[in-house]
């Protein structure tokens, strides 16, 4: 029975990571786009020797003329290896964190205690991950927003590099600087999903929602949690670019500083700069679960016995 057990966790974990991988790679060019959107104003890099994008498609044209059409998937590789930890962990502990918080609560009867504890338990989740992983985030980041035409140009020249120069010049722990603002990222966003879905089964009905409609509410719900969090995504980010700068080119002391800096300077706007962008990603990643089902099928098909 544990065989069987350890067996199907692995197959949900290859078949999850390879629809995942797929889904990220394919996603990846407009990743790279919304971060360059994002990060550059706060990029010694971009700042000081490169003109400013101007939207979505100036930059798409001068990343395709500037540094070629392989340079948008620039920072993936750390992304999809980034995927298969975060999936175990969620995998490992999602059930023992709503045991922990969620275990005799009942949901009709208290409905803000079941929202208290499907926050808590789903921020526990993505905290745990996020310890684990938050490295590699940091380096698909530093990565992507990488806008060197060619290796002697470029900060970085590759994932491995990212990481020696980066422990070299500011420590293990520069590796996680913006790390406490995307803990704080994390819990508004789940927040925020979990109050939407709520709502929005509560006003269209749950007897209503098809698969289709489950889909499009999903969809909506991410939008505006992702929204929502957004800020503190620009900040984290921000900051994970302060690190391996000498400190008279530092633009920020800390998350706060810079919070503070990007409302004064740049206006609130600045804060959601790359999030229309970031809402076309959002949308293309729902191919994770029609993959999943797929090589569900094809897993099926190809082991099945008589």
């Amino acid at each position: 029975m544990a065989m069987v057990s350890v067996l199907l966790f692995l197959k949900d974990f290859l078949l999850g990571g390879l629809a995942g991988a797929v889904s990220k790679t394919a996603a990846a060019p407009i990743e790279r786009v919304k971060l360059l959107l994002q990060l550059q104003d706060g990029s010694v890099q971009m700042r000081n020797s490169y003109k400013r994008y101007d939207g979505i498609v100036d930059c798409v044209r001068r990343v395709l003329k500037e540094q070629g059409l392989l340079s948008f998937w620039r920072g993936n590789l750390a992304n999809v290896v980034r995927y298969f930890p975060t999936q175990a962990i969620n995998l490992a502990f999602k059930d023992r964190y709503k045991e922990l918080f969620l275990r005799g609560v009942d949901k009709c009867k208290d409905f803000w205690t079941y929202f208290a504890g499907s926050v808590a338990s789903g921020s526990a989740a993505g905290a745990t991950s996020l310890c684990v992983v938050y490295p590699l985030d940091f380096a698909r980041t530093r990565l992507a927003a990488d806008v060197g035409k060619v290796n002697e140009e470029r900060e970085f020249t590759g994932l491995f590099d990212c990481f020696k120069k980066i422990v070299k010049s500011d420590g293990f722990f520069g590796l996680y600087r913006g790390f406490w603002m995307s803990l704080i990222g994390i819990v508004i966003y789940r927040g925020a999903y979990f109050g939407f879905y709520d709502i929005a089964k509560e006003v269209i009905g749950s007897e209503n929602l098809n698969f289709v409609t489950k889909w499009i509410v999903a969809q909506v719900t991410t939008t505006l949690a992702g929204l929502l969090a957004y800020p503190c995504d620009t900040v984290r980010r921000r900051m994970m670019m302060q690190s391996g700068c000498r400190k008279d080119e530092r633009l920020y002391s800390n998350s706060l500083h810079c919070a503070g800096r990007i409302l004064c300077q740049e206006g609130i706007c600045a804060f959601f700069k790359g999030a229309f962008t970031n809402i076309v990603r959002g949308i293309s990643s729902s191919l994770v679960l029609v993959l999943y089902d797929e090589f569900q099928k094809l897993f099926e098909f190809l082991f099945q016995t008589d």
